[in-house]
Parts: C-alpha cells; structure tokens; sequence
C-alpha cells in the first residue's frame, strides 16, 4: 500500500504544459485501487526512521557517484560509504541505485589495434604464469600499448602496471606505438618506483617489446624481460584490464580534438584519479597509492 501512496504522492506534481495538475489524487486512487482518505492520512505522517535513514543514504549514494564520474558500481559506492563510516548492505546501495536510476559506465565492444609478433622472435619465459600479485612495489611490472581517437588521428598510449599497489607507475604518449614510446614509459617506471634485484617486466609478444631495442632498454635497468604466448589476453590480463579502465572511465566517454588534449586528460586520471582515488577490489577497496605508501611506511620497507 505505501508503495502505492508514494507513487501517487510523486506524480501528483507533475503539470501540464499549462501549468494544470496532469493528474488528479482522486482519479490516482481510483485507477490504484486505495482510499483518497487513506492517501492523504498515509501523506500526513511524519517519516518513519527507516524511511529517512534510506533516504539519507541515497543523497549520498547519489553524491558519490557524481564525485565520481559516473564510473562506480554499487560495490565500489558501498566501499567508500564504509570508508567514510556509513555502514550498510551493499544489497540497499544496490537497490538504492536502481531507483535514482544511477547506471555505472559500461565497456562497449571495439576493434583492438595491436602491435604485430616479430618474425623472428628469441624464446623469452614467461616468467610471471597469469600469476599478476607481489608482496614488493617494483618487483614484478606489467605493461601494453593501448589507442586513443582524436580528431587528429590515433594517439598511442603505453602504460606500465606494478603488480603489487596496481599503480600505472609509468606511461607515455605519441601519435606512434615506435619502440622509444614503450622505452619512455618503462624508464618513467623505473624512476617513480625502486626496482629490487630480480625485479620482471612482463608483456604481450608484440614486435616492439620483443625487439633487441627494447631488451637492452630491461637490461640497462635490470629488469628480466617475460612475454606471454601470441594472442592470449589473459597471459597480460593485469595490463588489458588497465587499459580496459582507462577506455570504458574516461576515453569512450570524451572527445579529443586534439592529441595534447587526450594527453593532458589521459594524464589527469592517472595521476588524479586512478593512482590517488579509485578503489580497486583486488586491493580490499584500497587505492594504489595507498598501498604504495603503506610499503613506504612499513618496518620492513623502512
């Protein structure tokens, strides 16, 4: 019955395009079955604790999706609410989002332009197995090139992952995918993150990370280099799945006039929103950075 009565009480300011009710509480009532008497009796009624409780939270489960740029599910909501010490069901936050009609950014369907596997390429381990943790920042890095549309042309990004924070610790930018793009974003890597002796990059067989170029670039900063086999995602699924966030959480939903631009906006979400603010499932809804500094902070690290 409340149900009802609520749906009646919120269509009832709905007007005309003259300004007249579009439709009566009595014609309302009659059409759902209840009592005219009952609805008013119902509207009357201060709101149960509930009932404002609920919505409370949807005034801020409705805040923190626009704080985030429409890029968080329910579960990502309902860890920042726990965060912040709301404390709730994610089931509610979930239904909750299903009222105010809040739908999180969804992955769309896209050709993926890749680098080509080199004629001839050496047998390089897989040192990594599909296996994308550590217990050390630095220890095991992960990396891939991905495209960006501009009305300029295609810019190409390569970002490199740490296994253990999920941190993108290094990337660059140009409007070609040469060697000396993923050779810039490794030598970032190495100068935002330590590199322990043993230390792994790990990357598809593209012709570029296979190339004898590229090897000396892993050795100068000993790094051991690790491919996955040919056209299987999952052996780089840690980098596919960053370069899938960077697309469906800020590229699908912008349009780059130019290449500076999708440079300076690629640039902010990694080092203002990615590294800094999303919270990744993977790390107990904590953020990069802030697994990054509590290995800074440790004992061990000290």
């Amino acid at each position: 019955m409340s149900a009802k009565y609520a749906f009646i009480d919120a269509q009832k300011a709905t007007r005309n395009t003259d300004g007249t009710p579009r439709y009566q509480v009595r014609q309302m009532c009659t059409w759902l079955a209840v009592s005219t008497s009952g609805f008013y009796e119902w509207a009357g009624r201060p709101a149960s604790a509930t009932a404002a409780r609920r919505q409370e939270l949807a005034v801020l489960v409705e805040h923190i999706f626009d704080e985030h740029d429409a890029t968080y599910g329910y579960r990502r909501i309902h860890a920042v609410l726990a965060r912040r010490g709301r404390h709730c069901d994610p089931e509610t936050v979930r239904s909750i989002m299903r009222e105010l009609g809040l739908v999180a950014c969804q992955p769309r369907s896209a050709r993926r332009c890749t680098t080509k596997r080199a004629a001839e390429v050496a047998d390089i381990p897989d040192l990594v197995g599909r296996d994308f943790t550590s217990a050390v920042p630095g220890a095991k890095l992960v990396g891939d090139i991905t495209y960006v549309r501009t009305w300029q042309g295609w810019l190409y990004v390569a970002l490199v992952i740490d296994c253990c924070s999920r941190a993108i610790v290094g990337y660059a930018m140009a409007e070609h995918y040469k060697t000396p793009l993923i050779s810039a974003a490794v030598r970032m890597a190495a100068r935002n993150i330590d590199l322990p002796e043993g230390a792994v990059f790990h990357s598809d067989r593209g012709s570029n990370y296979t190339s004898d170029e590229y090897a000396g670039v892993l050795k100068e900063l000993g790094l051991s280099r690790s491919v996955g086999r040919t056209g299987i995602c999952y052996d780089n699924a840690l980098a596919e799945s960053t370069n899938g966030a960077l697309k469906v959480e800020l590229v699908n939903r912008r349009q780059f006039p130019t290449r500076e631009t999708a440079t300076r906006e690629i640039a902010r979400w990694i080092e203002l929103f990615y590294n800094q603010r999303r919270l990744h499932s993977g790390l107990g809804y904590k953020t990069p950075n802030e697994i990054l500094e509590s290995h800074r902070d440790s004992p061990i690290a000290a």
